[in-house]
């Protein structure tokens, strides 16, 4: 772990077009999710360019509303090696307002039917009036990254 990075890496034996897909699936995202925070896709479209806007209900006990809505802006769309996307909210104007924060997965084939999937969480962006908020980064315990890849891992072998 970097200063204002984690990452997880993982080796599934699975095409890379196979887990890219299922990664631009948001239906699939809260099979993924390792906290158990990731309830729905709002929006079901599957992700297919860079700029792309997608929705996700969630869930955090800690959140003031316990459930609650995330906006997610695809920030990196480049099949089937990489994809990735900004996280924010919504606010009541419909303006979207992204916190700085990324979720990236880098996919690297190893062969016809293997990929090595890196998974990182990057808040070094956050500007520091979202930081005096006192959210903490990662907001999550170490082990989400690889709960996380370990249910990619069951999702794309059809487990």
């Amino acid at each position: 772990m970097d200063q204002e990075r984690v990452s997880a890496t993982l080796t599934v034996a699975v095409p890379a077009a196979r887990v890219f897909a299922v990664l631009a699936d948001p239906t699939a995202h809260a099979a993924i999710d390792g906290t158990g925070w990731v309830q729905e896709a709002a929006d079901r479209a599957p992700l297919t360019e860079a700029g792309q806007i997608f929705r996700m209900d969630m869930y955090h006990p800690g959140h003031p509303d316990g459930d609650y809505r995330v906006v997610n802006k695809v920030h990196m769309f480049d099949p089937p090696r990489t994809i990735g996307w900004l996280t924010g909210t919504e606010k009541g104007d419909g303006q979207l307002e992204f916190g700085g924060w990324i979720w990236r997965y880098d996919l690297e084939p190893l062969g016809p039917s293997e990929t090595e999937v890196t998974l990182t969480y990057d808040w070094s962006a956050v500007p520091q009036f979202i930081r005096d908020r006192g959210i903490q980064f990662p907001p999550f315990g170490p082990d989400h990254l690889i709960n996380s890849l370990r249910h990619l891992a069951e999702l794309v072998s059809g487990r």
